[in-house]
């Protein structure tokens, strides 16, 4: 994949964003906005907190690491850094496809340690005004786990599933830190 298809991510003082909200313009009077970067599983679209991208990297394929569960595909060598690799799909249980020229890497800084997670395709950066944010919403389902998302973003004719990236990355389940490091 040519460096040219993965959009550059600059520190968030820096970026270009679209804003969005109900009340357009009226924005900033209903509270502080927020960035999120979006990006696509499939045919849903989710935003995560802008602040927790490091940078965005086209998809190489990890080594693997043994015994380690589905949806950790492996570590790769960022700079000297050893990254683990979770596909968001398979963590998720979105049905699995094959990665294309699209798939990339969000690299994150998840309380202090580097995590890369696999995704469809970035869309786009967007700052949402707190008007434009729904409440998640509660399912008493005991097998939908919605701990994870924060709230539902909505864009014109758009809905974005606005995740805790963080929350995810530092469960247990992902055993990807150690409960010290909370």
């Amino acid at each position: 994949m040519e460096s040219s298809q993965v959009p550059a991510v600059r520190p968030a003082g820096q970026l270009q964003t679209q804003q969005q909200g109900s009340q357009g313009g009226a924005l900033a009077a209903a509270g502080p906005a927020a960035e999120y970067l979006t990006f696509r599983l499939g045919a849903e679209e989710y935003g995560i907190d802008i602040l927790k991208v490091q940078e965005i990297r086209s998809y190489e394929p990890p080594t693997r690491i043994a015994n380690a569960p589905e949806f950790i595909k492996g570590v790769v060598n960022l700079r000297g850094v050893i990254v683990p690799i979770v596909d968001l799909r398979l963590k998720l249980g979105c049905p699995t496809v094959e990665y294309n020229s699209f798939t990339v890497v969000i690299v994150l800084n998840v309380r202090n340690r580097v995590v890369g997670a696999v995704v469809d395709s970035v869309s786009d950066v967007l700052e949402l005004g707190r008007d434009a944010i729904r409440p998640a919403p509660e399912l008493s389902s005991a097998t939908v786990d919605t701990s994870f998302i924060t709230g539902i973003g909505a864009v014109a004719d758009r809905m974005l599933i606005l995740m805790d990236i963080e929350g995810l990355m530092s469960s247990a389940d992902m055993g990807l830190m150690d409960s010290i490091s909370a």
